[in-house]
């Protein structure tokens, strides 16, 4: 197949090229250039800022994709534009969404606690919204504009050796210099998935017939006391919590206020199979400590 992924450099996104590769598609990646990318000449690089809505265009002008994946779309603006340009030029985008177009609420959720075919529309940039808020409006301006299929995959937090944003890293490295880490609910229970996983999830919504929204996520939760408990097993080291004060920099970034989780029962309706949550992450705490020890 002929496919375009929207980033693709890092992360999940790397994943999922190498992932299309491997299984012999001819992959095209469109970025802003700004993080060099390891497959060579075995993709085409397109380099586009997509904020750029008539720079998209051009960039896209004259071409057809079997499966488009979005990997970098964060406000309705965004998405407004990804519908324009693409008219008539895929047989389906796959847009990665995420657990916070739900509430934290403690209640497990499901695809309908979030309905994007009615949601009310407000246009905007990023920088106009919450992160969670900006996916919700781009899932609305996808699902009701669209005219081509749409997937939206909501992912929770996803965790891996090369997380950019080291969230898993920070309560190890904290915990290993003996250094605070500040939780206001420390029973908390979070959904989670490996990079690779997520990969596997985005590649499985493109081939197979679904659309609308799905969660993708590892079978069981974790609670911050639970996660905690497990460094400190594989470290050898005690943790230092606090439930208050402190500063911005020591508040655990996977910090809430209540359960926030999902169920994958859409997802594994459809065919998708996916990982248990507590066989993989002790081995990634392990191998993350032994890295930055």
């Amino acid at each position: 197949m002929n496919i375009l992924v929207l980033g693709g450099t890092r992360f999940f996104g790397q994943k999922l090229v190498k992932l299309c590769l491997q299984e012999g598609h001819h992959v095209t990646i469109l970025t802003r250039g700004q993080t060099k990318h390891p497959f060579g000449s075995n993709v085409k690089q397109l380099i586009v800022d997509r904020n750029n809505g008539e720079a998209l265009i051009q960039a896209l002008a004259h071409t057809a994709w079997d499966i488009v994946y979005d990997n970098i779309c964060y406000s309705p603006d965004e998405a407004q534009v990804i519908c324009k340009v693409l008219k008539g030029k895929t047989k389906k985008l796959v847009f990665t969404s995420t657990l916070s177009t739900y509430e934290v609420d403690g209640e497990i959720k499901k695809e309908e606690d979030f309905d994007p075919f009615h949601y009310p529309i407000r246009m905007g940039h990023r920088e106009d919204f919450s992160y969670g808020e900006g996916k919700r409006l781009a899932e609305a301006v996808l699902f009701q504009t669209a005219t081509f299929p749409v997937v939206a995959v909501r992912f929770p937090i996803i965790m891996g050796e090369h997380d950019y944003t080291r969230r898993l890293h920070f309560h190890i490295e904290h915990i290993l210099h003996n250094q605070p880490i500040i939780v206001s609910n420390i029973d908390a229970q979070m959904s989670y998935m490996t990079d690779k996983e997520a990969a596997a999830f985005l590649y499985f919504a493109g081939m197979y017939p679904i659309e609308g929204p799905y969660n993708a996520t590892a079978n069981g939760t974790i609670s911050l006391k639970e996660l905690i408990a497990l460094i400190e097993q594989a470290s050898g080291k005690q943790a230092k919590i606090s439930l208050v004060g402190g500063d911005q920099v020591s508040q655990s970034p996977y910090n809430i206020p209540a359960h926030w989780y999902m169920s994958n029962t859409k997802a594994t309706t459809a065919g998708f199979t996916f990982s248990e949550l507590h066989e993989w992450l002790p081995k990634l705490v392990t191998t993350l400590i032994k890295q930055l020890q």
